[in-house]
C-alpha cells in the first residue's frame, strides 16, 4: 500500500505527528482526518486525488504516469 500510517504523539495540550522522510527532496502529502494521520509520496507522472464525503476522508487516489 502506498499509504503509510504516521505516528501521533499526544502532549499536554496539543497532537504531534512525527513524518519520517526518505532521502531526498521527494514531494508527499499527509492526509489526518478522525485522528488517523497518513503519508504518501506523489508520483513523478500523475495525479493523487483525495475523495471525501460528508467530510471525511473515504479514498487516496493515485494515478501514474509515464512520459512517451
Amino acid at each position: 500500500m502506498r499509504l503509510e500510517k504516521l505516528i501521533i504523539k499526544q502532549g499536554a495540550e496539543k497532537f504531534n505527528i512525527e513524518i519520517p522522510i526518505k532521502e531526498g527532496n521527494w514531494p508527499f502529502i499527509v492526509v489526518y482526518c478522525e485522528g488517523i494521520a497518513k503519508k504518501t509520496y506523489l508520483p513523478g507522472h500523475g495525479e493523487t486525488k483525495i475523495i471525501t464525503h460528508q467530510g471525511t476522508v473515504k479514498r487516496v487516489k493515485v494515478e501514474e504516469g509515464e512520459n512517451f
